[in-house]
């Protein structure tokens, strides 16, 4: 893996955005300690704060999320939403999500969000066809990515934004060798050439990709 972030640019990036307060402080240490061998599938905090500040400025009223792991992005994206809308969380461990239960109560987010657990896809497949979504987030599997993309994108409301997390692969996509960074990397170039969406690649922390779906 190569660094897309040199370690003290990253550490300036995270002096120089919106602190995390004590919930999720706390619940960063608790990943680490938990799951020292997972904790790194966990979103860094400045990804989060813009996570919040993309939900407030698309206006989102429904959010839906594919990947919790210990319920760090969850907190940042309904705390971005408005009282009364809602957070569609999707995964399929109980062991992680668990944790994500209890630091949601504490954060005051757990009357936002439903979790459900089983594979994304289906639940995806069994939302409306009708353009409800006003904000995505998928941070899983990525073998996975083209159906959540091709699922999600139907279903997103025009001007509606789909944001998709380790695009670059800690720079692997430039030559793949393995399943997964094949499949992001097919998935880029699909993205870029789909006349439904608009879209750019920004080199936050493993690479985020904004899709915008046309009004």
């Amino acid at each position: 893996m190569s660094d897309i972030i040199d370690p003290a640019i990253g550490d300036y990036l995270l002096a120089h955005c919106t602190p995390a307060d004590q919930v999720l402080r706390d619940l960063a240490a608790e990943t680490r300690d938990a799951f020292p061998d997972e904790s790194g599938m966990q979103i860094s905090h400045d990804e989060g704060e813009l996570l919040t500040m993309l939900v407030r400025l698309t206006g989102a009223r429904y959010a839906v999320e594919i990947g919790v792991f210990t319920g760090y992005s969850s907190i940042c994206i309904a705390r971005g939403l408005p009282p009364d809308g809602r957070l569609l969380a999707c995964d399929v461990s109980e062991r992680f999500t668990d944790v994500a239960r209890r630091y949601w109560a504490r954060a005051s987010v757990d009357q936002v969000i439903e979790l459900n657990l089983g594979p994304a896809i289906e639940t995806v497949r069994a939302l409306s066809r009708e353009p409800i979504v006003d904000f995505a987030f998928v941070d899983a599997d990525k073998t996975g990515y083209p159906g959540y993309y091709e699922e999600l994108v139907p279903r997103l409301r025009p001007g509606g934004l789909m944001v998709l997390d380790n695009v670059l692969r800690g720079g692997r996509v430039l030559d793949p060798a393995n399943e997964p960074d094949v499949v992001v990397r097919d998935l880029n170039d699909r993205i870029v050439a789909d006349e439904r969406v608009e879209s750019v690649m920004l080199p936050v922390r493993d690479g985020v990709t904004l899709v915008r779906k046309r009004g």
